[in-house]
């Protein structure tokens, strides 16, 4: 039986329990979240174009129509201000309430949300996109909980040999809902353009987007709530972890009940003991606190920041894909293609980028994460991320030729491959292990936040950014940018300022959490004293 210095048998138990059927339970059904999260949040980049030619075409223009530039900033990222808005009030109510308990919420209105984007109606474009808009907001809301309690669950859950991988692999169904939303959106536009053949836009200027193209981005975005619903049911059922039990609930007779069902092992619930740490003056003190300033107030600052700036780069490049894909000629002029043929070869091109950069990079951290340590992933991806950007930016000319499109998308994918083995994992892994559990969820919800409002200016600034420094060349509404170019060397920047910043982050590889958050710290000296002070006791134990 784990004494002393390690701190209450369940932690012990736990930190050392071997990989068992819990672990993959807890993986499947956070991992779900992450899966709609990213099928929710990535979807609309896939439609924003036939979104555009449905409401918004002129038949007497040349070009198909395209969402005027504060709809589609609004389409792009409204949902982030709810990601952003609901990563701080679920952080904040998974400490106060327990991670459980506002597990489920998150996920009903995940559903409901997602349902009622695609049933977004209205008499007028506008209408519709208002509507749109209000529901992807909330939906947001839904995803953002759902960051700081899937992180803060598996991390309580797991072992601390393999912590790493497991909290990893929930964030790497991230990967396979970003693919999951191009293969749907693959599959539904080739379904309808096979159902509803319409000549190219500039030989048919009105039949070239049929009626019906107004349900697939509709039947797209209510999909999402299906994975969701699936796993309603498994997230009820799991235990309270028995850290937030034990440490915040103070109620180490439920967390030994419960982690003894979970590990079908016997654990004796320790009381005393557990008073004993709870009152520690390491245990007591707030957010707010001079004493989390000193303890974890550099930790706080490292992992917001650099969440901060690898969001910039990762969301502008994300969903601006479709833009840059066109920008090198690799899917063709909009006026030469019907509306649901767009929508193909955007889902396409997307798709393969998932598959052959997004998907792999994840699984990588996976598999290195408890083997190389968080510290050394972040600062490659970091590094790697800003020699894979320049190699894209200083020669731009060279890879917008004929002839070269190949080249760039492999460039390409590779920065998404090193974001994912990289700082797109690790900024979520970290803050989970690093604070005091009465403040886990919290301080991870601030990261993630501050990582949504990086996303936020990613969407937003990369939309005018990237435009073309000609006033003439640019899209239609839109003042004149800086140019692809420009702006893939700012991202560069970002990416350099986060491998820095990386630095006031510390390793948790290997280390319990509470290790980690100090929180076993006074348990520990008392320990030692008790020990000093009776020392055949302590033999007899």
């Amino acid at each position: 039986m784990a004494r002393g210095g390690d701190g209450l048998q369940v932690l012990s138990a736990l930190d050392a329990a071997k990989t068992q059927w819990y672990h993959f339970t807890a993986i499947i059904v956070a991992g779900m979240g992450f899966f709609t999260d990213a099928y929710d949040l990535f979807c609309i980049s896939l439609v924003t174009k036939l979104l555009g030619r449905i409401y918004y075409t002129d038949p007497s223009k040349d070009n198909p129509g395209s969402l005027p530039p504060n709809v589609a900033a609004a389409v792009n990222g409204v949902a982030f201000c709810g990601t952003l808005a609901g990563q701080l009030f679920f952080g904040w109510l998974g400490d106060k309430l327990g991670r459980k308990s506002v597990y489920g919420m998150t996920l009903m209105l995940m559903v409901i949300c997602s349902i009622a984007s695609g049933l977004s109606f209205g008499h007028t474009p506008t209408g519709v996109m208002a509507t749109l808009c209000f529901f992807r907001f909330w939906l947001g809301f839904g995803i953002g909980g759902d960051y700081p309690l899937s992180a803060t669950i598996m991390s309580e859950y797991a072992n601390k040999k393999t912590r790493g991988a497991f909290i990893a692999a929930v964030f790497a169904m991230q990967g396979f809902g970003i693919l999951a939303g191009g293969i749907v959106t693959l599959i539904i536009s080739a379904a309808f353009r096979a159902g509803y053949p319409a000549p190219a836009y500039r030989d048919d200027h009105v039949k070239s987007t049929v009626p019906q193209a107004d349900f697939v981005w509709r039947i797209i975005l209510m999909l999402g709530a299906a994975p969701a619903v699936l796993t309603y049911y498994w997230r009820m059922k799991m235990p309270e972890t028995a850290r937030y039990t034990a440490l915040v609930a103070k109620n180490a007779k439920q967390a030994a009940a419960d982690m003894s069902k979970v590990l079908q092992t016997e654990i004796v619930d320790e009381q005393e003991k557990l008073d004993e740490m709870v009152t520690a003056e390491s245990n007591t003190f707030g957010l707010f606190s001079r004493q989390f300033a000193r303890r974890h107030g550099l930790h706080l600052v490292g992992t917001a920041t650099t969440w901060f700036l690898l969001d910039i780069a990762f969301y502008s490049q994300n969903l601006f894909q479709k833009d840059i894909f066109t920008a090198i000629n690799w899917i063709p002029k909009a006026n030469t293609m019907s509306a649901l043929e767009e929508v193909f070869r955007i889902s396409r091109a997307q798709t393969l980028i998932a598959l052959c950069g997004t998907v792999p990079g994840y699984w990588f951290t996976v598999a290195l994460i408890d083997v190389v340590g968080r510290f050394a992933i972040q600062l490659l991806g970091f590094f790697m991320m800003t020699v894979f950007m320049l190699a894209l930016a200083i020669p731009y000319h060279h890879w917008t030729t004929p002839g070269n499109h190949i080249g760039f998308v492999v460039m390409y994918a590779f920065t998404f491959f090193f974001a994912n083995f990289g700082p797109n994992s690790t900024t979520f892994i970290v803050p989970a292990e690093i604070f005091p559990a009465r403040l886990r969820s919290t301080c991870h919800g601030i990261s993630a936040a501050s990582g949504k409002a990086g996303a936020i200016i990613g969407a937003f600034g990369f939309l005018y950014a990237a435009q073309n420094q000609d006033k003439s060349k640019t899209d239609a509404g839109y003042p004149a940018g800086i140019g692809v170019r420009n702006s893939l060397f700012v991202l560069s920047a970002c990416n350099m300022l986060g491998f820095v910043l990386t630095f006031l982050v510390p390793e948790s590889k290997g280390k319990s959490l509470e290790e980690m958050s100090g929180e076993a710290d006074d348990a520990e000296e008392e320990a030692v004293g008790t020990r000093a002070v009776r020392p055949s006791e302590t033999q007899m134990v």
